[in-house]
């Protein structure tokens, strides 16, 4: 039985995020505390009925909640999660898919637009005090995305946004999808995996908007790399997973690719050893692309509409995962 309002406590767990501050500034009187460093979370864990985490969360804290009756996953990712056990154990979880969907696709049209316009390279030069003169060399000049082909792996909410700001710029879409007939869209055309390869020569960008699943692991590797053509450039607003790291730093060192913009790795933080971070081709932002200014109050409002489908006694979530 889920706890009434007059007895739940909510545990909300992240290092940065201010989920607390937003949720009190509700009023809803609903008891709540919060953790951002790992042994409190331990520690604190049999004290929740609800929990709100992402990246904090370990499958060790399923048999420390102890009166843990549904987790709200703060971002749309829950490979994290152990399906399984919280099955077993009854425990509810819910995504925040959708969350950030226009956030994380503005942030990849960013990227792609930081590729095509050479802007970390200006601002390389910024930092030096280069003045670059102009040059002679077409293939080493900044472009333009009209007329560009984009193929993105992924085309749900994020990707489908995406689709919609590729096309502001007279961009060729192709989507990649797990059933064509969930809709194109924006895109031009829709496709499976399974075709992935028979159009990745034709593609100036890849971008990366999926999950991590056992489809998506990997599926840009080695022999997807080999068939981007070497004026394409790889964006990854996904999930680090979905590439083949060492694959790609190959790839990236034989200038088999131009280029590449990560806003996800498989490591996180991304190791300081990487050989990603000195490469000059390479643009790194640090998971940032779903983090706005709105994104607390938007996860606020799917854990609201949970908690109250549970005390309702209804047996579907908001973005129910278990």
């Amino acid at each position: 039985m889920f706890p009434p309002k007059n007895a739940l406590t909510i545990c909300f767990a992240h290092v940065a995020y201010q989920m607390k501050a937003t949720f009190d500034a509700l009023d809803t009187g609903i008891h709540s505390f919060e953790v951002r460093d790992r042994e409190t979370f331990d520690r604190r864990a049999p004290e929740a009925d609800v929990i709100v985490v992402s990246g904090m969360w370990h499958n060790g804290l399923i048999p420390l909640g102890t009166k843990l009756s549904f987790i709200q996953s703060i971002g749309s990712g829950t490979d994290q999660f152990d399906k399984v056990q919280l099955a077993a154990r009854q425990i509810r979880l819910a995504s925040a898919a959708g969350v950030n969907a226009r956030a994380v696709s503005e942030h990849a049209m960013s990227l792609i637009l930081a590729l095509a316009r050479r802007l970390p390279e200006g601002r390389d030069n910024q930092a030096r005090r280069v003045w670059r003169g102009m040059i002679s060399d077409l293939a080493q000049r900044e472009d333009e995305l009209t007329g560009k082909t984009l193929l993105i792996i992924g085309l749900g909410r994020i990707g489908g946004r995406l689709a919609q700001l590729a096309k502001a710029f007279d961009m060729n879409v192709i989507g990649f999808r797990r059933d064509p007939a969930g809709g194109q869209g924006a895109a031009d055309s829709v496709h499976t995996l399974a075709d992935l390869h028979q159009f990745l020569p034709q593609a100036d960008f890849v971008a990366l908007t999926c999950p991590l699943t056992p489809e998506t692991r990997e599926v840009i590797n080695a022999r997807a790399l080999a068939a981007m053509p070497r004026s394409s450039y790889l964006v990854n607003v996904g999930r680090g997973g979905c590439v083949a790291e060492q694959a790609l730093i190959e790839a990236l060192a034989q200038e088999r690719i131009a280029g590449a913009a990560l806003d996800c790795t498989v490591d996180e933080p991304l190791p300081t050893e990487s050989p990603l971070w000195g490469m000059p081709h390479v643009f790194i932002t640090p998971h940032t692309g779903g983090e706005t200014r709105k994104y607390e109050g938007n996860v606020i409002e799917i854990l609201l509409e949970n908690l109250n489908r549970l005390w309702r006694g209804e047996t579907t979530l908001f973005n129910q995962v278990v």
